[in-house]
Formats: structure tokens, C-alpha cells, sequence
């Protein structure tokens, strides 16, 4: 009844994910995110940082407004919007790749899809705001529907878990079927683990190994280690360090089944795909 599981559609882009695996650059124009907030907040270098993103290799532009670090607080919509309504506009009228809005608010996603933008990426799996669904069905938007324990403002407090791919695994199932009843198909939805989002650094890295359970959902995988505090804590190193840490992640997630990843260091971590999508035969090297 459903469509090849390989295939992801965002409005009138499709992607065949059965080859290499897809990148997805991040571009954060917020004063506050954990790694680069406050670096592109204005537009003329938020919309080269996107570019210089696609030139090294970036198949997707995710866009944020609002913060989802540990601990931070919620933006209004009008806010949000203002920030990330004019990145869109320019990028799309300079750029075709395909734009995603990384937000929980069923508001700033309509707007930023009526902009141009094909996806939306929300971190709450569609649960904190429940006009999502029948936003990203109206606009047929692609959908990245992540799993979240707790809220960004209280998430890491005290995450626990009794059995941990099970739960993620059912979080994200109802997740599917609630927004499949209002109106969004199988192939627009893909799935995130949500490293990082209410969970301790073990929960990351049982994630990153048992990667394949989540396989049995049937549709592809996104996840995004980029940079995260689970690197940092046992390296012991500052955000801007975590580069080897953040590579040795990726390469973990594309060997156990990862189809897209969420970077902010895009050249890097394409050299580091291209390599680990050849051991895992996803391309042919000479």
C-alpha cells in the first residue's frame, strides 16, 4: 500500500535515497543557538552561508529561528518569522536547492512553505502544536518527524528511559499515523532519533550503534550528532573542537543505516560521507 521506503517527497522535489546519503546543511539565524548563534542573524551572511553550504556539497538547507538548545526558551511566531521569512525568500529566488524550516509552529511553517521552502523539520514530532499536520498536508511538504523527550526548555533535566529504541520507535509510529490521518502520505515523512533531545550521552551513543532498529518504521532516516554535547563531554571539548568527534558520528550513522545528516560543517562531513557511503556500498569506488 505504501511507496518505495527509499523515497522522500517535498512538494515538487523528490529525492531517491536509495544512493548516497544527503546532507543537510544547518543554518541557524538566532543569537542563541548552541553552536553558531548570533553568526548569521543578518541576511546578506545568512544567504552566503547557505550557498557556500551548497557549493561543499549540501543537498538541503535546514533553517531555524528559534533555539532548541538545552535549556532555551521559546520565540514568539512573529519573532521567528522575522527572522527566518527573509533568509527564505532571498535564498530560493537565488538558489533551486531545497529549503527546510526547522520549526514546531504550524504558523511560521505555513509561512515559510508559502515562501518557498519544501520541508519542515520539527523537533516535537508534531506534537507541540497540533495544526502541523494539516499545514504540511495542504502545502505537501516533506516532513522530518523527530522524537523528543520533555521540551528544550526542560529535556535534559532528567531523561530516562526503560527500553530506548523501543520507545523512540513507538514515539515516532504515532507520530506517523497522526499526521497520515490529516492528510500527509507515507512518502512525504522521514524519521529522526533526536540525538541530544532529552537524552543522556549513553542514550546518543546506544542510538548511533542500534541505528538499524528504527529500519522497521519504513521510511529513511535522518539524524543529526553535528557538533552535539554527547561529542563534547567525552572528549572534553568546546563546541568549536567537536570537528573529529562530529565526522566519527557520521560515519557511525551512515554505516548503521543512516539515509540523511544534519551538519554544520558541510565539507568536512561530505569527504567523511563519501568515504563511509563506499564502505557501506552505497557508491562504487574505482
Amino acid at each position: 500500500m505504501f511507496m518505495s521506503p527509499l523515497l522522500w517527497r517535498c512538494a515538487h522535489h523528490v529525492f531517491d535515497l536509495s544512493g548516497r546519503t544527503r546532507l543537510m546543511g544547518i543554518l541557524n539565524v538566532t543569537p542563541d543557538s548552541f553552536s553558531d548563534g548570533g553568526q548569521f542573524e543578518r541576511l546578506d551572511r545568512a544567504v552566503a552561508r547557505a550557498l557556500q553550504m551548497q557549493e561543499e556539497g549540501a543537498d538541503i538547507i535546514d533553517i531555524g529561528g528559534e533555539s532548541t538548545r538545552p535549556g532555551a526558551e521559546a520565540v514568539s511566531e512573529q519573532q521567528e518569522m522575522d527572522r527566518v521569512l527573509p533568509v527564505i525568500e532571498s535564498l530560493v529566488s537565488q538558489s533551486d536547492i531545497p529549503v527546510s524550516i526547522d520549526t514546531w509552529k504550524s504558523t511560521v511553517a505555513n509561512f515559510a512553505l508559502a515562501a518557498g521552502a519544501v520541508i519542515v523539520n520539527d523537533i516535537s514530532g508534531c506534537r507541540f502544536d497540533a495544526g502541523m499536520p494539516s499545514v504540511i498536508a495542504k502545502h505537501n511538504a516533506g516532513l522530518v518527524l523527530m522524537h523528543i523527550q520533555g521540551e528544550p526548555k526542560n529535556m535534559q533535566l532528567d531523561p530516562h528511559y526503560q527500553d530506548l529504541l523501543r520507545e523512540i520507535t513507538e514515539y515516532l509510529t504515532i507520530g506517523i499515523e497522526t499526521v497520515m490521518a490529516a492528510g500527509v502520505a507515507f512518502e512525504q515523512i522521514v524519521v529522526d532519533p533526536g540525538i541530544g533531545f532529552g537524552k543522556r550521552p549513553k542514550d546518543n551513543f546506544q542510538i548511533l550503534r542500534e541505528l538499524r532498529i528504527l529500519q522497521k518504521i519504513g521510511r529513511p532516516i535522518l539524524v543529526g550528532p553535528s557538533r552535539k554535547s554527547f561529542i563534547g563531554r567525552l572528549l572534553d571539548l568546546s563546541t568549536d573542537e567537536r570537528m573529529e568527534g562530529t565526522i566519527a558520528a557520521v560515519t557511525a550513522c551512515i554505516l548503521n543505516g543512516a539515509h540523511i545528516i544534519r551538519v554544520h560543517d558541510v565539507k568536512e562531513n561530505k569527504r567523511a560521507a563519501t568515504i563511509a557511503d563506499a564502505i557501506a556500498g552505497k557508491i562504487i569506488g574505482d
